[in-house]
């Protein structure tokens, strides 16, 4: 559980240092980016390997209907997490559309897993995201981008659906396989 912490701190640390600290960020130039870049992949490591590592201590036991919801849920964060690319007739209409999907994919994982390592590690990456938009929202003003063309938005759906099934076959890759049978 220790890796899994730290590298949460890790991550949350080096996604907040262009906000906490801008001056000594750009002060720092390319070598900040690139040490704001080795410190969340070495987070990511972290908290996979303990993760992986970390002993199984059951807190509650998720009903069996919330990997349907869970399911639904993943689907809309990886069609949400999509918005921030597309140059749709969505564009613009949330304004921090991947923070937004790592919320809705931690709290769907918190409804289906409820070991302590998975409320330490999505719970963690849930308050990060609430935390990120709250900070970016008092460091700096949005201009809302304006919608492009319908067409792209269909463009958008079918990346979503490409992107859960290759989610769905990596899942299963790594042995958990994420629909019921």
């Amino acid at each position: 559980m220790t890796y899994l912490i730290l590298g949460l701190i890790l991550w949350v640390a080096a996604h907040l240092f262009k906000r906490v600290a801008p001056d000594l960020r750009a002060r720092m130039g390319n070598a900040g980016k690139g040490l704001a870049a080795v410190g969340i992949l070495a987070g990511l490591v972290l908290m996979i390997y303990g993760y992986r590592q970390a002993e199984v201590f059951n807190v509650w036991f998720p009903p069996a209907w919330t990997v349907h919801l869970n399911n639904l849920m993943m689907l809309a964060a990886v069609f949400v997490y999509g918005m921030s690319a597309t140059k749709g007739r969505l564009r613009g209409a949330m304004r921090h559309p991947q923070l937004t999907a790592v919320k809705i994919w931690a709290v769907a994982h918190l409804l289906v897993n409820g070991d302590l390592a998975s409320l330490v590690l999505f719970g963690g990456l849930l308050a990060w995201a609430v935390l990120e938009v709250v900070v970016i929202n008092l460091s700096e003003e949005w201009d809302r981008p304006q919608p492009g063309e319908a067409k792209k938005d269909v463009i958008l759906v079918v990346i979503t659906v490409v992107m859960f099934l290759v989610i769905t076959l990596i899942h299963n890759w790594l042995g958990v396989w994420p629909f019921p049978g």
